[in-house]
């Protein structure tokens, strides 16, 4: 049976005719929105409605509030609009087949890095990749370091195709299938799992600073193939 629609309460009609006004160019990208006390006039509603808007529309990464000055209509981030995917990414991990459709999207993002870094890095970016390897290396004794300085590493080749998009999936991937690389790495079923994660790294670093993208793509797949392997021997293990 279904439910009765929920009428609207006030401070969703006015986020949705701000909002609307946004998007449609009413306010503009660096514009000021009229102040409280105008919106409260023009809406015929009280300041709690038009404020609990106001913090909708921050949320939403539409607008940037101040104390005491008028809310300033900003650029979305691509940060922004990849948090706000993660409430439906969690429940897609949750479906049959989620984290194997999710390790498959990241694969081909990854790939795609890989042969990217391998034929358009500058030596700028050869030296922060391998810098990020020197430091991957030395937190092998550790796996909580470890753990971090993996996504570190793969974060450098997200930020190589200077696409402010890319670091932000990079984010996302690495919030999403944090299960995976943390039962990955801490899974005793499998002996020298960080050492064999940093010779895979040291391998995609090889083949990246030779400009060799095929060999790149290979070693991307490789390790990638290996850690998903790992993780769901862990996960039929019981662990």
């Amino acid at each position: 049976m279904s439910r009765p629609i929920r009428p609207q309460k006030l401070f969703e009609q006015v986020l949705a005719r701000l909002e609307a006004r946004i998007i449609d160019k009413t306010y503009g990208i660096g514009d000021l929105l009229p102040s409280e006390r105008d919106l409260m006039r023009e809406f015929g509603v009280g300041r709690p409605a038009i404020r609990e808007a106001l913090i909708h529309l921050r949320n939403m990464g539409l607008v940037e509030l101040r104390s005491g000055e008028r809310a300033l209509v900003i650029r979305p981030t691509p940060e922004v609009v990849v948090d706000a995917l993660s409430g439906v990414a969690k429940h897609m991990l949750s479906a049959t087949d989620g984290v194997r459709n999710f390790q498959n999207a990241r694969l081909f993002f990854e790939v795609g890095l890989a042969r990217h870094a391998a034929l358009h890095a500058t030596e700028e970016d050869i030296d922060e990749l391998h810098a990020a390897l020197e430091i991957n290396r030395e937190a092998l004794t550790d796996l909580d370091r470890f753990e971090k300085t993996d996504v570190a590493f793969h974060y450098v080749l997200a930020i190589i195709p200077r696409n402010p998009i890319f670091p932000a999936i990079h984010a996302a991937f690495a919030e999403w299938l944090v299960q995976q690389r943390h039962i990955t790495l801490n899974w005793r079923g499998r002996k020298g799992t960080a050492e064999q994660a940093y010779l895979a790294h040291k391998f995609i670093y090889d083949a990246i600073a030779a400009r060799d993208p095929d060999l790149a793509e290979k070693a991307m797949r490789g390790h990638l193939a290996h850690v998903e392997n790992v993780f769901w021997e862990a996960v039929e293990s019981g662990a």
